[in-house]
């Protein structure tokens, strides 16, 4: 289920490990608004609207610069959920931000484009997220800002139970692994 708090990722995106300023000036309430804006406009100008938005994030009251971020606009258009996911930025008014530059040029590409060139470029975006409990941050019991070093101490602590001559199964075990692995790779990109 994609939450607006914390923050709902899509298991397709790698996330950033170095982090830009970014020169951007708009206040977070403000690449809020240009967001939602953004997305309103889209809507209209495809004449497709644009529904079941959820801004996530790891913003929360009192807290506008969390350790991580990221922001990820879950959207709906055209029958297909469709997720735009910013983490360059060190600043989560940044990365909304961003996010509304990347709407913006998809409302350049229907000016001058078409409704068929904006349907490709969004085949990109199809992010239906991970089925309860099989994101490797579920299995593992990790925050999406764990290292690589925290990835494999606690596949080692898991692996003491899953582990078939621990009372595990092959299948526990294959699981758990399998999150390590993306996990992993998800810490490297």
């Amino acid at each position: 289920m994609t939450t607006a708090f914390p923050l709902s990722w899509p298991d397709t995106m790698p996330r950033t490990q170095r982090r830009e300023a970014g020169k951007f000036t708009a206040t977070l309430a403000a690449a809020l608004d240009n967001v939602e804006t953004s997305l309103r406009r889209f809507g209209a100008d495809s004449g497709k609207p644009v529904t079941n938005i959820v801004l996530s994030s790891n913003v929360s009251l009192g807290v506008n610069k969390p350790d991580d971020p990221g922001i990820a606009a879950w959207f709906t258009w055209e029958g297909q959920q469709l997720c735009i996911a910013v983490d360059r930025y060190q600043t989560p008014a940044a990365n909304l931000q961003a996010i509304h530059h990347i709407l913006e040029a998809r409302r350049v590409e229907l000016r001058h484009g078409t409704l068929n060139l904006v349907r490709a470029t969004f085949q990109g975006f199809k992010a239906l997220p991970a089925p309860p409990g099989s994101h490797w941050t579920e299995i593992l019991n990790l925050p999406i800002t764990a290292t690589a070093d925290q990835i494999k101490a606690k596949h080692r602590e898991l692996a003491k139970t899953a582990h078939p001559d621990q009372g595990g199964s092959q299948e526990q075990m294959a699981r758990l692994t399998d999150a390590r692995d993306r996990g992993l790779k998800q810490v490297a990109g």
